[in-house]
């Protein structure tokens, strides 16, 4: 279940509750469920006055963040371009003392976007942590069926090497894996069959005769030669 959906439903339940709050908390309930039933529990155990209060703090420490980074990116600002207080001296509409706008709220947004990367990074990390062990788990179960550890085990360890861009293409090596076990136990089978040994009477020598058939044959040769060398 992804985030937006979280979203919607902590909206309809919080409908005076700031969106950009409820988006942050909407984030951190998509690391912990993986269905919109997982998702509408815990969100119905939240209360109004908990969510309220969580989305103010999360407000007041954005909004101290801003804060500290504009202070700290208007201080760079003076100490790059050397301003100072405008004296008697100084012409009040001197263009080499003003600051485009622009040029300012650029600098106000990269700055802010350098303080969120921390928290987004983690976010992202702790998402793919959780979408690699479930395609792990999902991985497993289809080995399940594998009839040979050595093919099982180089599976596994093929594929803490790999990455995929999306679950569509997960789903195509996942069905891919499946047809090769399919394939590897079909093939196990077949060598087994071949294996066994025919019935003793069944198995020929180069002259066409089986080898249980030529083993009789010498055995009573032997027989009638060693009765033959004796006086009766």
């Amino acid at each position: 279940m992804n985030y937006q959906q979280i979203l919607a439903l902590l909206q309809a339940k919080f409908a005076g509750v700031r969106k950009d709050g409820l988006a942050q908390l909407a984030r951190m309930i998509a690391l912990q469920v993986t269905s919109q039933e997982e998702a509408q529990a815990l969100i119905d155990k939240l209360d109004v006055e908990k969510v309220t209060e969580t989305v103010k703090d999360y407000r007041k420490d954005v909004d101290k963040e801003v804060s500290e980074a504009n202070k700290t990116y208007e201080g760079n600002l003076k100490k790059k371009f050397k301003f100072v207080e405008l004296d008697d001296q100084t012409p009040a509409d001197d263009p080499t003392k003003k600051t485009n706008p622009d040029d300012l709220q650029a600098a106000i947004k990269a700055a802010v976007a350098e303080v969120v990367k921390p928290l987004n990074d983690e976010i992202a990390a702790l998402r793919g942590s959780k979408i690699s062990e479930s395609r792990l788990q999902m991985l497993t179960e289809k080995l399940g069926s594998c009839k040979d550890e050595t093919f099982k085990a180089k599976v596994l360890k093929d594929f803490n090497r790999m990455s995929f861009t999306d679950d569509n293409a997960f789903n195509e090596y996942l069905t891919e894996t499946e047809t090769d076990i399919a394939a590897f136990n079909q093939d196990l089978a077949n060598k087994g069959l071949g294996e066994q040994g025919k019935p003793m009477f069944g198995q020929k020598n180069n002259d066409g005769v089986s080898s249980g058939v030529a083993s009789f044959i010498q055995s009573q040769t032997e027989k009638e030669n060693s009765l033959g060398g004796k006086e009766v």
